[in-house]
């Protein structure tokens, strides 16, 4: 099996970025964490940051036929991207949408996610934690229904 993981806008700035809210790690260590999660599942795993929304549009369009999941962290672009979702709809790929932070604690408008109406679950909350959880969830499911999906 084979994933995706794709962060979108400012998530490069982790560490710097309100660290009280997204921690103190570094995206290096995210990504780094990311790859220790996917070994320990056994799956193998692709990362890929933007803060552009047309190349998490790009990166989604290209993964169908290649990869079996998507883990997306949208970032900004949750709350406002119908073009991320569409390109989810379109390839359906089964996706886990996941946030560092517990958005429904936050503003209102953090609240509103487009990208949950592709996703077959959301994680929010629970830090780097979240991506291990995504990619067990993804592995397990995608086993169930009998290995690779594309």
């Amino acid at each position: 099996m084979k994933f995706l993981v794709l962060n979108g806008p400012n998530l490069n700035l982790l560490g710097l970025r309100e660290p009280e809210i997204y921690g103190k790690q570094d995206y290096r260590a995210l990504e780094d964490f990311v790859r220790q999660a996917a070994s320990e599942a056994g799956v193998l795993v692709d990362l890929f940051q933007s803060n552009y929304e047309g190349g998490l549009v790009e990166a989604i369009q290209q993964a169908y036929g290649v990869y079996d999941g998507i883990v997306i962290n949208p970032a900004a672009y949750t709350h406002t991207s119908v073009a991320i979702l569409d390109a989810l709809k379109a390839v359906r790929i089964p996706t886990v949408e996941v946030h560092l932070s517990d958005v429904s604690s936050r503003e209102p408008f953090r609240q509103i996610s487009y990208v949950s109406y592709a996703a077959v679950k959301t994680i929010a909350g629970k830090g780097f934690e979240g991506y291990r959880e995504a990619v067990f969830f993804l592995k397990d499911l995608l086993t169930k229904e009998g290995g690779r999906h594309v």
